[in-house]
């Protein structure tokens, strides 16, 4: 049986996720990605019951419905092109979305806000910025650098998203700023 699992981010997500399924409810399990989890049991309420239950003590929830896994696809697939360099993206993000989940990108998009209350853009915009945040922490490499590793044009677009996001220039947040986690955002 196969579990969507919504708000899993990372691999420690994925471990945490196999750890809740495997020792904690003694389920064996098949395969754990991010977002699903394979596990060898049918769906009976009462099982579905305690495995809702045990996630949602970790900080995870089950997907329930079609849109909510369409949403959170979308969600894994923006996660991942943050994480890759800007010269490793393929194509737009329109482009991107809708390929990689066959329906137009209007009605991606359509369902995401209905979902989120926020559009992909505006989503896609803080993962950059929280990427841009842990790359400034880092302190390794310039804002130049930054700005081309995070897809921005220029210094000066990056430093207007930035401020505009979290009200500080990113030297300013450098100094004193603080991340947020994935799912926080």
């Amino acid at each position: 049986m196969k579990l969507m699992i919504k708000n899993m981010v990372c691999r420690h997500c994925m471990h945490t996720v196999h750890h809740v399924l495997a020792d904690m409810l003694g389920l064996k399990v098949v395969a754990v990605e991010l977002g699903m989890a394979e596990i060898e049991s049918d769906a009976t309420p009462g099982l579905m019951d305690r495995i809702e239950k045990a996630l949602t003590d970790e900080g995870f929830e089950l997907i329930q419905t079609r849109e909510a896994e369409i949403v959170e696809s979308v969600k894994h697939t923006l996660i991942e092109l943050v994480r890759s360099d800007a010269g490793e993206r393929p194509g737009n993000l329109a482009d991107v979305l809708s390929c990689g989940h066959n329906l137009s990108y209007a009605s991606i998009s359509r369902l995401f806000s209905s979902v989120e209350g926020r559009t992909i853009e505006s989503y896609y915009m803080a993962l950059r910025i929280e990427r841009v945040k842990e790359l400034v922490k880092y302190g390794r490499m310039s804002l130049s650098e930054i700005a081309y590793v995070t897809g921005f044009s220029s210094v000066a677009h990056l430093s207007r998203q930035f401020k505009q996001l979290t009200g500080m220039t990113p030297t300013q947040f450098r100094d004193m700023g603080r991340r947020r986690s994935l799912p926080e955002i």
